[in-house]
């Protein structure tokens, strides 16, 4: 398989893709005051946007270890299931979870590795990950659900799709390299797997800040941004999440992806992308009902920003969700 090359707009995207040093410093010093948050426990609850969110821990059987989950709730009815990406946590999508939890049971789940699940040493394969995840999707009584994905996530999702193709009612797949992949899209990938040597993550604020200075085209309300960077500086991750791209890599998962899983998906798709997006250039979803030939409906969606988009425009994102949430899962 060949890589797809890069259209001129998004070769000029990706130039200088890494944030200069003196941005970073300058937010830095906007957030130096960030503490680190105290851990939730089990029925733990908080306002957001007007919601009231409950947190949870569930505690199942992995390989040979316990996994410990961590996933936060709102509203009731038909379920939907949130994965975020990285650097973040279930708290990515809390805005979406706010506006939907009037008609819906909005469920975030922290990955393995991420916020306050399960950090220790175990399969952190994404195929391997993402049926410990489902299990736990089994654990909460969940039969059917809609699932929502961005980024690392999407790679998890991506699996559950294929793996549990009666169980998804709708795909919102997110911020993910799908049938198109050029390595250039992913310099990230090997600093990721040489994070506990480099010292990368050692700092987690400056690790969020980074990322979110690289690949964020709209500003990120400030409020927002000091939870992100609570939530990824939890005991841990900086040793667990980079067990991920030492498992695998980006290159490995674009040749799965196009081998085995998407031949599998059957429920319908719509993917969400940021129309500025660095990582996933918006040409890259123009002809992809030519190669996902078992989804009964497929449609894209962009919205307002860059990869971040569920906080660089939470207001577009969240009316675009449940516009999606309220078509019929039979066709679009």
């Amino acid at each position: 398989m060949t890589y797809t090359e890069l259209p001129d707009r998004a070769l000029k995207a990706i130039t200088d893709f890494l944030s200069p040093d003196d941005v970073v410093a300058e937010r830095l010093a906007r957030f130096a005051d960030v503490a680190p948050r105290p851990a939730d426990e089990d029925g733990d609850t908080e306002e957001l946007d007007g919601a009231v969110f409950t947190h949870r821990f569930v505690d199942l059987p992995g390989d040979q270890e316990t996994v410990r989950w961590h996933y936060v709730e709102a509203g009731s009815g038909e379920p939907v299931v949130f994965i975020h990406g990285m650097p973040d946590s279930w708290f990515m999508w809390h805005h979406q979870m706010a506006a939907l939890s009037d008609s819906y049971r909005c469920i975030a789940i922290d990955l393995k590795g991420y916020g306050q699940s399960e950090k220790g040493r175990g399969d952190y394969s994404q195929a391997g990950a993402s049926e410990q995840m489902f299990d736990l999707l089994d654990a909460i009584g969940l039969n059917q659900f809609t699932l929502v994905t961005h980024d690392r996530g999407t790679a998890q999702g991506d699996h559950i799709v294929a793996a549990h193709p009666t169980r998804v009612r709708h795909y919102v797949r997110g911020e993910g390299h799908l049938y198109h992949f050029n390595p250039l899209l992913a310099p990230h990938d090997e600093l990721i797997a040489e994070a506990p040597w480099s010292g990368l993550m050692e700092d987690p604020k400056r690790f969020v800040i980074w990322s979110y200075s690289s690949i964020a085209e709209r500003p990120v309300a400030d409020e927002d941004m000091r939870r992100v960077i609570q939530e990824f500086s939890y005991p841990g991750i900086n040793r667990a999440v980079p067990r991920y791209a030492m498992a695998s890599s980006f290159r490995k998962e674009w040749l799965e992806r196009r081998r085995d899983l998407i031949p599998r998906w059957s429920c319908p798709v719509t993917l969400m992308q940021g129309w500025d997006s660095r990582t996933q250039p918006r040409e890259f979803f123009a002809d992809l009902d030519e190669h996902l030939p078992n989804v009964p409906s497929l449609d894209v969606r962009f919205i307002s920003g860059g990869h971040f988009w569920p906080l660089e425009s939470p207001d577009e994102a969240s009316a675009v969700l449940r516009e999606v949430l309220r078509r019929p899962t039979s066709g679009s």
